[in-house]
């Protein structure tokens, strides 16, 4: 079974987390999230979540995956703890995926993974790093390698979508994606 972490920092964006979350669970994918000091999360809106874990604790497991919710003051918190980077920086030398959405690719990016890749974010973030081989993307998800992009809360079904499929395959992706009753243009 596939396993991923969800780091969760106060400030993070409710809709992208619990998306995130709900999807690869429904997929049967194993999610552990993990707050930064151990104790409640309160998000961008309000919303308290009740991690799993502490993010030490989590980082003396594996995972196949680490997912960035977004969130601004969210990812300026992942941004600035020391173990987010060194956990992110551990996955892509092992050839595990990363992956962010909003505002967390700038997480990826201060953390070195996304020189020479194609990536998307919620506009302007990236743009403000001002990263000369960084090739910016206005789509709703961009895969490059290992890494995963996703651009804002509004691309958080489709991107969590794409981590079961890269995870669980093709076939779980639809399984999921059918029981959601989503329409289709």
């Amino acid at each position: 079974m596939a396993n991923v972490l969800v780091p969760l920092a106060p400030g993070c964006e409710e809709l992208e987390a619990v998306t995130i979350i709900d999807l690869l669970r429904r997929a049967e994918v194993e999610v552990t999230t993990a707050s930064l000091d151990g104790g409640t999360v309160q998000a961008s809106r309000g919303v308290r979540f009740v991690p799993d874990t502490s993010l030490e604790q989590a980082l003396e497991g594996e995972f196949d995956m680490v997912v960035l919710p977004g969130g601004l003051s969210g990812a300026e918190n992942l941004n600035t703890d020391p173990r987010i980077h060194t956990l992110l920086v551990r996955m892509a030398e092992k050839g595990r995926y990363t992956a962010a959405i909003c505002a967390a690719p700038t997480v990826l990016a201060n953390a070195g993974l996304l020189a020479g890749k194609n990536a998307t974010a919620y506009p302007g973030s990236l743009e403000a790093l001002k990263l000369s081989d960084l090739i910016i993307s206005e789509e709703p998800v961009v895969i490059d390698g290992t890494v995963i992009t996703s651009r804002s809360p509004g691309s958080a079904m489709d991107f969590a979508l794409v981590l079961i499929e890269l995870l669980m395959g093709k076939g779980k992706r639809e399984e999921v994606e059918a029981r959601l009753m989503r329409p289709h243009p």
